[in-house]
This record gives C-alpha cells, structure tokens and sequence, in this order.
C-alpha cells in the first residue's frame, strides 16, 4: 500500500510548509484588520490625532485598560505624525523591538504578550512584512511609502466609542462625589446624634450599637469603588441616621433637665491648668480652696474677675463670652445664650472664618464642643493682618497644638478680658508684667 497516497496522511503534511512570518491569526486579529481596512483619516470633529489620543487616555479606565497598556499606545503615537491620519494615509509605525522593550522597560517575552493584548483589545492591528520585520519609509513631503509594523488605524474607528465612555466615567465619577458628600453629612449627623445622646445621659443598647453600625458601613465606603454598592451603603447610613434622629427627638421630648454641663459632659479637655495665678491662668473648681465667689489674691487677675463657676469654661460665661468675641452675637437668638447655643453659633460662624465642617469636627473631637467653639470664636477677634495666612489656617494651628497638649486657651481668655476693660493695668508677673498672647507657630 502506497502510504504516500494515503488520504489520511494528508493533514499531517503540514510542516512541510516553513514559516510565513506572519503572526498567527485568531478572532480578535480578523475583526480588528477588518476595521483597519475601512480607515479613511481622522474621524468627524477630530481635527488633530492628539484629540484621539485623548479620548483614548479619558476612556482608559472605563476600558479596565492597565497602566502598561496606555503607556504602551501613547509611546506607539509619538511615531506618527498628522498626515498619516489624513485621507489616504495610514498610522503605522515601525519602532524595533529592542526600542520598543528599552522604553517600557519590559523584556521580550513581556513585550509580545503587551502586543498581544492590544490586538485582541481591538486598539491596534499588525502589518506584517514577508520576513517578520518591522520597516518602512517616507519620501520628501514625510508620507508613508512602504510600512511594516504597528497600525494604529482601529483607534481612530472607536473614536466615539472612547467619548462616550469618557462621559460616562465622569457622571459615574460626579454621582460617587455627590455620595460621599452624603456619607459626610449622615456621619457627622449621626456623631451629632450621639454627643447629645451623652449630653441628655441617655441610656441604651442603642447607641453603642449606632456607633458600632456606623463605623462599619464607613470603613466598607472606604473600600468600596461601584457605585451602586456605595449608593447601597450611603443609603443605608443615612437610613440609620434619620432613625436614630426620629428616636432622639421622641426621648427629648420626657426630658425636663439640661444637658450635662460641660466640665462633667465625655469631653477630654488638652489645657493643663495650674493653680497659680501669677502665671497668668485661670483657677478652676477643682484647684481652688477658696469659696467660688471669693476674690482672686491680689497677686493674680483683677477683682472684678471672678473665679469660674459652675458651667463657666476656663472661668468665662455665655455671654460674657460673646462680649468678647461679638461676632458670635449675630448667630444668637438671645442675649443670654446657653453653651449649646454658643456652639451652635460657633458652626455658623466658621463659615465666614474659612474653617471647614471636617476641620470643625476635628476641633470638637479634640478639644470638645464647648472649647472648639472658644478657640473659634478667639480667632473671630484677631484682625485680618494678624494671620500669616487665613483664620481657618490658623484654626487649623490651634487643633493641631491642642491635640499635642500645648494649647492654652486660659492665657488668651486672660488677655481678652484685661484688653475689655477700659483701664486696664499690666498685672505684676513674668517678664515684667508684661502679658504675650498665645500666638500659634502653625498659622
């Protein structure tokens, strides 16, 4: 029997054929060397091929493109030049692999496998030359005579697609904005919620369990980057917050006292205060063993002023408070206004101060409600000339010494008060008397 006949042998005679040099084809490499067929220049309202380009780079994300991958058709586009987008023309370009490998900084085997991905990607096709390598050549005007190497053609074919999945990565990019703004807000209600919880010295499961659900769904927004699971988790926040809202109101309602007062309120308070007067501080409760309404020793503050009492922080009232700090009075319904009122007003007034609702709730969390709005409202007195930069960067100073422990308010409440009084006499004390208000390095 002649084997050399056999009809079944014939399959096999495959490898009698040699190389073509030519790449092998697949799905991806058809479809993507039909579309460059049909490139006839710069698609409509394209006017230069950086325009492509752009709208290839915008899209990228959308397109789950990796980093070496744009970087990669980007260098691919520093090789042609704008006629070879015109009519008649066609993006091809033929960088040597070594080059190619030399700017990516990637091996040979990493170099094909980008090449691969582009193709079947549908971003580029190859033009093969009859030994496999990449030429070509231009004549006098620079057009392209004879190329062999990278077409970048298909490109230019998915021009509107690249558009619209840019447009699309903005909306989705502005809607994820918008949530977290919304996240924000419900957190910092929902940690408004609790510090009144604590204030009123409401009991109940509730609240740690608020807190606890909270801080979850926050930590999960951090990680999160769908929109529709933060939309989920936004929505779920906010759900909780209004809730929690609607139950505080209801139990406020068989409340007859105030809040706790602010020295026994859950604040940690960072000034360090000291008993003795000739330092220029305030004389708390606590480290007096005098009766609350007894003059201060003649070595200390003036008699007028008296030692702090109950409810007062760092030795000064409501509204004495808003005497020295008169911008607060604008933002009160009444002259004489409670803490919670003073705090209140506080939140207005940094808007006119510069000082954001994060830095604010920084403040509240380090110094305590009634202290932020203290430091606040110091900063309302100071003239414009007296910050290196602006009050919110000064505010700004002013949290970041308070939570190191070096911010003492009591010296500047000092000065505030002697600078009211119409005669006011320089105390006997350091530095010849002579009172150096706390001025903050961190402006």
């Amino acid at each position: 029997m002649d084997m050399g006949n056999s009809a079944h042998e014939a399959p096999r005679r495959g490898s009698a054929y040699g190389p073509t040099g030519f790449r092998r084809l697949t799905p991806g490499l058809i479809k993507v060397d039909r579309i460059a067929e049909g490139f006839s220049g710069l698609p409509e309202g394209v006017t230069v091929h950086g325009q492509l380009l752009a709208a290839f780079k915008a899209a990228a994300p959308r397109l789950g493109l990796a980093t070496r991958l744009v970087h990669a058709v980007d260098w691919l586009f520093r090789f042609t030049q704008p006629q070879d987008w015109g009519r008649g023309g066609r993006p091809i370009v033929w960088p040597s692999a070594l080059l190619q490998q030399e700017a990516l900084g990637v091996s040979e085997t990493q170099a094909k496998r980008v090449n691969r991905y582009l193709i079947e990607l549908g971003l580029i096709t190859m033009k093969d030359s009859p030994n496999g390598k990449r030429y070509g050549r231009r004549d006098a005007r620079g057009r392209i005579v004879e190329a062999y190497g990278f077409d970048l053609s298909p490109l230019a074919a998915r021009y509107q697609e690249f558009v619209q999945l840019a447009e699309e990565g903005r909306a989705e990019r502005e809607a994820m904005g918008r949530l977290r703004r919304r996240a924000t807000i419900a957190r910092k209600g929902i940690v408004q919620i609790l510090e009144t919880a604590r204030d009123y010295d409401l009991r109940g499961e509730e609240w740690p369990t608020l807190e606890r659900e909270a801080r979850t769904i926050v930590q999960e927004l951090r990680r999160t980057d769908r929109l529709d699971d933060m939309e989920a988790r936004v929505v779920s926040l906010e759900q909780r917050q209004q809730d929690a809202r609607s139950r505080l109101e209801m139990l406020l309602k068989d409340v007859r006292k105030a809040p706790l007062q602010p020295e026994y309120a859950p604040h940690q308070y960072t000034y360090k205060p000291t008993p003795y007067p000739d330092q220029d501080t305030v004389i708390t409760p606590t480290t007096s063993s005098e009766a609350p309404d007894s003059p201060v020793s003649s070595s200390g503050p003036p008699e007028a002023l008296k030692r702090p009492e109950k409810g007062n922080v760092h030795g000064i009232r409501p509204d004495e408070l808003v005497k020295l700090a008169p911008r607060l009075k604008p933002y009160l319904r009444r002259p004489n206004p409670t803490w919670s009122e003073i705090i209140d007003a506080a939140d207005w007034l940094r808007h006119d101060l510069d000082v954001s609702k994060p830095l604010w709730g920084d403040a509240c969390l380090a110094m305590g409600r009634d202290l932020a709005a203290v430091a606040l409202a110091i900063v309302s007195t100071k003239d414009p000339e007296h910050f290196r930069t602006t009050p919110g960067g000064y505010f700004h100073g002013m949290v970041q010494k308070a939570k190191a422990g070096e911010l003492h308010l009591e010296r500047t409440v000092w000065a505030m008060r002697r600078a009211a009084q119409p005669n006011p006499r320089p105390p006997a004390g350091r530095g010849g008397g002579r009172y150096q208000d706390d001025r903050l390095e961190a402006d």
